[in-house]
């Protein structure tokens, strides 16, 4: 659904994004993550036809954005990280301005309109004045925006960005819905751990260039080096981790406010021999569980923050 081909992007002696290679197909939902000033809405830009590219380019369900601009235009919504709202528009007439910009006929907007405001929860402001909308509810609108011409892609730049926490659920569950409906998305944002809810791939881009792409569960696997496992035993904690130092299948044991973590290099699936080796020992164990790594921990371990 969507390529990039050594996407690029140079404004004067700044290399904002560098031969970026990108991929997703239909249904993907792809995690787009980097510092400030990765160049993560360039590139967004870039993919939206509102910025040519350099050199490189990308193809929208086989279209090119440089040779064919305004059948992309057809095939993608944008939705940016700050956006016009204008005042003196009610819901319905904000809506119905780019149903008329998308072509969709007179006789069909209406409906349109109205099943973007169910889908988005709108319904009861259809005839609010947007300048009226909480914080939430405008970017809840903008998102009524973006899919009113039901395209195949998304392309969300911090849809998130400034919202409260409810606000924040609010926006994850609609964006849970859209991925039922099919849509492809490729979703700038900082909050990480929300984006592992749903997103099935993640690239993480620093200084303009891609880090790491791919699968999440693929990159979470490659980043954690191993298997880590925390302990917690009742008592004798000492005792505990100098008898793990002797098992030939377990490295690097620490003890953290209490909790033993000890990295395990054995068959993945016969982890259960540590905690046999505890319990023959006479030791009480509180709770022996696998590590878990994610979005964050990724983020922090690839990138080192700096900026273009």
């Amino acid at each position: 659904m969507l390529r990039t081909e050594n996407l690029t992007r140079v404004f004067g002696k700044l290399t904002a994004v560098d031969s970026l290679n990108l991929s997703l197909d239909p249904g993907d939902i792809m995690g787009f993550i980097g510092p400030n000033g990765a160049g993560k809405t360039t590139t967004i830009k870039m993919v939206a036809t509102l910025l040519k590219p350099t050199s490189g380019t990308a193809y929208i369900d086989g279209v090119d954005i440089a040779s064919d601009p305004r059948q992309v235009r057809q095939l993608l919504g944008y939705m940016p990280d700050f956006f016009g709202l204008y005042d003196g528009v009610m819901v319905w007439e904000y809506l119905d301005f780019f149903a008329a910009a998308y072509q969709i006929p007179r006789p069909k907007r209406r409906q349109a309109i109205d099943d973007v405001l169910e889908l988005t929860d709108l319904t009861v402001k259809r005839d609010s004045f947007v300048e009226e909308l909480s914080r939430g509810m405008k970017q809840r609108l903008c998102l009524a925006k973006t899919i009113l011409h039901d395209p195949k892609l998304l392309l969300l730049d911090e849809p998130a960005s400034g919202l409260d926490p409810h606000a924040r659920i609010e926006i994850k569950e609609l964006l849970k819905e859209l991925r039922n409906l099919g849509k492809t998305i490729l979703i700038s944002s900082h909050i990480l751990p929300e984006l592992a809810d749903f997103c099935n791939k993640v690239a993480i881009i620093e200084r303009g260039k891609l880090i790491v792409g791919g699968d999440v569960a693929q990159i979470m696997e490659q980043c954690r080096g191993g298997l880590v496992i925390n302990i917690e035993v009742v008592d004798r904690r000492e005792e505990a981790l100098a008898l793990l130092q002797t098992l030939q299948t377990v490295c690097e044991p620490a003890m953290n406010d209490g909790v033993i973590s000890v990295k395990y290099t054995g068959e993945p699936d016969q982890s259960y021999t540590v905690l046999e080796a505890l319990t023959k020992n006479g030791f009480k164990v509180r709770s022996f569980n696998e590590a878990e790594v994610d979005l964050e921990d990724i983020f922090l371990k690839v990138t080192r923050g700096a900026v273009a």
